[in-house]
């Protein structure tokens, strides 16, 4: 994926649909009260005529927020599933330090999730979904503790670090956040393109004024924490392929921000399932909402037994969307 260059006159009309024409119905939008604080979140309930099958917590990425899962709500509300999306510490609407990186650590950031589904007090299945960082923040959570979560499922979100290629914008992005202001840096983003394969944050669902309003309320001592974490992250795949859970890895077919062969490569490893949503880029959900929900629902529909500790994922390969692309 390649940014959109800017010039200083005004941005081009987004392409994406409003949030208020997007949002299905029944949505609720609330603050999460959990031992760890209060979460911002967007909680859809399973439509009218499905059975209930379960509930997923989707965590966003870098510059990203709950809002980026708006368009799969409503398919995974009509498989069954209460779909519920948050805003981490010191993201959109969630409260956090602005000056203090400490609390934007990767372990507090796991125990922030590893609340979030001990508040949703479920007693059916509980899926966790982590887009880019909001993938790595799940992978500690699950780490830390498998218990609370029925599977994993991994969004165009890789094995380690970040493409150098993505360090470098993320590089620039904390330096620029180190001697400006928030409001400056979101001048500076629309002038220069925005580091889009990482979430960036003036793209994506709501239109310009959303986007601004999300940059300009996000902590940047959260931006600096896990811009730091992107680019420094280890390979711990190994250790999560320990935990006794069915895992998904689902991306789209090109991705500047981990190769998808690194992706192909980390599904194998993992023994996940694996989902190449064609047509779409680092982000599925909004880019390709229909196929991604359908991916994500009939994943789960799959994972019928009980929950008994024994991972059932498999690392078969399924392309989503126009032809095929089966996984080495």
């Amino acid at each position: 994926m390649t940014s959109d260059a800017a010039s200083a006159s005004p941005p081009a009309p987004s392409p994406f649909p409003s949030l208020l024409r997007a949002t299905p119905p029944g949505a609720r939008t609330y603050r999460l009260r959990t031992s760890r604080g209060e979460f911002a979140v967007v909680d859809v309930p399973p439509a009218e005529e499905a059975e209930p099958k379960g509930v997923v917590l989707s965590l966003p990425g870098f510059t990203g927020s709950k809002e980026d899962f708006t368009l799969v709500h409503g398919p995974l509300a009509a498989r069954g599933y209460r779909s519920v999306a948050v805003d981490g510490r010191g993201q959109y609407e969630s409260d956090g330090p602005v000056d203090d990186e400490s609390a934007y650590a990767r372990a507090q950031l796991a125990r922030d999730v590893l609340a979030q589904a001990e508040a949703l007090g479920t007693d059916v299945p509980l899926h966790l979904v982590g887009h880019s960082l909001g993938g790595q923040i799940a992978r500690a959570a699950v780490l830390e503790d498998h218990g609370p979560f029925r599977s994993l499922t991994l969004i165009s979100s890789g094995p380690a670090r970040i493409s150098v290629a993505q360090q470098q914008r993320v590089t620039l992005l904390r330096d620029a956040l180190s001697r400006m202001t928030m409001a400056q840096c979101w001048e500076a983003i629309l002038a220069l393109g925005p580091p889009e394969e990482v979430g960036g944050p003036a793209r994506g669902l709501g239109g310009q004024e959303h986007l601004r309003r999300r940059w300009l309320s996000t902590s940047p001592a959260q931006l600096l924490a896990t811009g730091r974490q992107l680019c420094a992250e280890p390979d711990l795949v190994d250790e999560l392929a320990t935990v006794p859970l069915p895992f998904h890895v689902l991306s789209g077919a090109h991705d500047d921000t981990w190769p998808v062969p690194d992706l192909d490569a980390m599904a194998v490893r993992l023994n996940a399932h694996r989902t190449v949503v064609v047509g779409a880029e680092h982000s599925p959900a909004v880019e390709r909402p229909e196929p991604t929900a359908h991916a994500l629902a009939t994943f789960w529909d799959g994972l019928q037994a009980p929950h008994n500790g024994t991972a059932t994922g498999t690392a078969t390969g399924t392309a989503v969307g126009t032809g095929t692309r089966p996984l080495a």
